[in-house]
């Protein structure tokens, strides 16, 4: 006998519910914040870059108002990175995008922007990276789907849907500008015993 896995995908946001959604968020983040002068986006590579750049048109068109836009590189603060130091690599070696801070982050409110919060790493990886290049007044955490699961005290506070989920499944968020498709999608691998 034989095991074959099946991957099911569910369809959890179609493109219309995506943009809806971030509506919302940016709805959410202009009533959060009154002095839109002293907000930045800042979107963690990769999805969080342009769900960050969709969001600032967004909060631009509603009040007239464009805040600040940053993007955010963690690879070398995530603690499950392995580099290479000079041996061969034993781990799949990072990819390695560009941090773009073009602003002082002294007094702003620095929203991270990420496509889906499931323990927490990423987010502390993000707040570590962020003040190393200053200290913002306040940090504030906006994500597309949260599927549960933290092993670190971290909750955001724009939250575009939660999605509880076992373990062994996975929420992908598709957008347009990387997969040329906006949505989000639940995969689940079930596994049947073959004769």
């Amino acid at each position: 006998m034989s095991v074959a896995d099946t991957v099911r995908e569910t369809v959890l946001l179609d493109q219309e519910a995506v943009e809806r959604t971030l509506s919302r968020i940016a709805h959410e983040i202009i009533e959060g914040n009154p002095e839109l002068d002293k907000v930045a986006l800042v979107g963690i590579h990769t999805r969080g870059v342009p769900l960050a750049q969709r969001l600032r048109r967004r909060i631009a068109d509603f009040t007239g108002r464009e805040v600040v836009l940053g993007q955010l590189d963690i690879t070398f603060y995530r603690d499950d990175v392995h580099v290479r130091g000079g041996e061969a690599p034993q781990h799949p070696q990072p990819l390695v995008r560009d941090s773009k801070l073009d602003f002082a982050l002294d007094g702003m409110t620095c929203v991270l922007v990420d496509d889906v919060l499931y323990t927490g790493r990423t987010i502390r990886a993000a707040v570590e990276a962020l003040f190393d290049y200053g200290r913002p007044a306040r940090v504030q955490l906006a994500v597309l789907a949260d599927r549960g699961h933290r092993e670190l005290p971290i909750r955001p506070d724009y939250v575009g849907k939660n999605f509880p989920t076992h373990r062994d499944e996975r929420i992908h968020v598709q957008l347009v500008e990387i997969d040329e498709v906006d949505r989000v999608v639940l995969k689940s691998v079930t596994s049947r015993k073959e004769p």
